[in-house]
């Protein structure tokens, strides 16, 4: 296939000749490998989930940009961490979104564990993302209770024989969906000394029945502050006998680079200017969605801007016309006590507002938001004000963050905020 003859992981010739870079916008992590430290702002380390900066969507397309013209062969755009795409899926997909519709010809690809996949599978097909990587390291409940500390699905935590069942169960039910979407599928194995080496030619088995279509077999990278910091690195004997056994079953991938996060150039050849790029794009403002026509506004009476977000049951939806500001309504917002979704939903109510006017907000909803393209103003004072501020650039006179004891009478918190 024309697609996978571009993509160097996916073909050893186009690993001299086609370039990638993977864009670290997803921090957060949904499983704790035993084998796994994503220590960031190292880069002097090459392994996966090590990344110099992190990345919201909007930066990452910036980056790409200038990116694209020093990288003349750069064909594909990848999602691989530091932590999970899929536990940073609003991220995860914005970027996809903007980056796809920048650069429709090149490839884009995800690298996952599996857990929260699948009800992206759709909008990834219609993206057109073409390959996807999902890191299975056994399919035996028990070997895979060894690897992993904990899963978690969404506020449930999960440990032990539980946590493999449930973390496998996901994972191989992503396999065959992906293929039925015509996507590529790669399944990463980490290849752990005496845990399972001598297992993953039944993963190889399995996930060839499931469709997959080619395998790569990683040694796991040693490192500091991890629960398998005793174990040996797998010597080369090791591998060549893992690799030659899932070879039975699975085309594999024997050029792997152990790719960073946040890697950049050709396989094996980084391109060095790309950290410092990172680093500078990372800490570039935000850039508000300018084509979103609406500001939505947190309001007790329709006059002020006095309501804490955590509190807001509703908000007032406003947009600029030639005789001045004019009130559309007003949507509800989720209820609470659903933690990030909340936020999440909120995103995706105000998909057409550039801006929200807000007397607080917590950190945590106040990223969420902001990475969604939404612009976060806390303020105090007239609606008018704050609208003049986001339509006509104005300075707000009465800028002021919420006092979080005064989020609300209603509050059931501990006077700490949103989060």
């Amino acid at each position: 296939m024309e697609t996978i003859a571009k993509h160097p992981c996916f073909d050893k010739e186009a690993k001299q000749t086609h370039a990638r870079v993977h864009l670290p916008v997803a921090p957060k992590c949904n499983i704790q490998c035993n084998y796994c430290n994503r220590k960031f702002d190292c880069v002097n380390e090459s392994r996966p989930g090590v990344s110099s900066a992190v990345l919201s969507p909007y930066q990452a397309l910036e980056y790409v940009k200038e990116l694209n013209t020093k990288l003349e062969n750069l064909s594909v755009i990848g999602i691989a961490g530091p932590g999970d795409p899929f536990a940073n899926a609003t991220e995860t997909m914005e970027t996809m979104r903007l980056l796809k519709a920048e650069f429709p010809e090149k490839l884009f690809c995800v690298s996952t564990n599996g857990l929260n996949l699948e009800p992206y599978i759709p909008e990834l097909a219609e993206l057109g993302v073409s390959h996807v990587t999902i890191t299975i390291n056994a399919v035996d409940p028990d070997i895979t209770a060894k690897i992993y500390a904990w899963v978690r699905d969404g506020v449930t935590i999960y440990r032990n024989r539980q946590g493999a069942e449930f973390l496998l169960n996901r994972q191989l039910a992503c396999i065959p969906l992906l293929k039925k979407h015509g996507i590529t599928v790669k399944i990463n194995s980490v290849i752990v000394p005496g845990i399972n080496d001598n297992h993953i030619h039944e993963v190889a088995k399995k996930v060839k029945e499931l469709g997959a279509d080619i395998m790569n077999c990683i040694p796991m990278a040693p490192s500091k502050d991890i629960a398998f910091n005793e174990l040996p690195e797998p010597d080369k004997g090791m591998i060549f006998k893992v690799r030659t056994l899932a070879g039975e079953h699975m085309d594999m991938m024997t050029h792997c680079s152990r790719c960073r996060a946040d890697a950049a150039g050709l396989l094996g050849q980084d391109m060095d200017e790309a950290f410092g790029m990172i680093q500078e794009y990372s800490r570039m403002p935000m850039k508000p969605a300018e084509d979103r026509p609406y500001v939505a506004v947190a309001t007790h009476e329709g006059l002020l801007v006095n309501q804490h977000l955590g509190e807001a049951t509703q908000l007032y939806i406003y947009k600029q016309t030639p005789n001045g500001f004019k009130f559309l309504g007003e949507r509800k917002t989720p209820p609470p006590g659903c933690g990030d979704v909340r936020w999440l939903e909120v995103a995706k109510l105000l998909k057409d507002c550039r801006a929200l006017l807000v007397s607080g907000v917590g950190p945590n909803p106040l990223h969420l938001l902001e990475v969604s393209g939404l612009r976060v103003i806390q303020m105090t004072g007239l609606i008018d004000e704050g609208l003049e501020a986001v339509y006509l650039n104005k300075e707000i006179r009465t800028v002021k963050k919420a006092d979080s004891f005064k989020c609300g009478d209603s509050c059931k918190g501990t006077a700490t905020g949103c989060a």
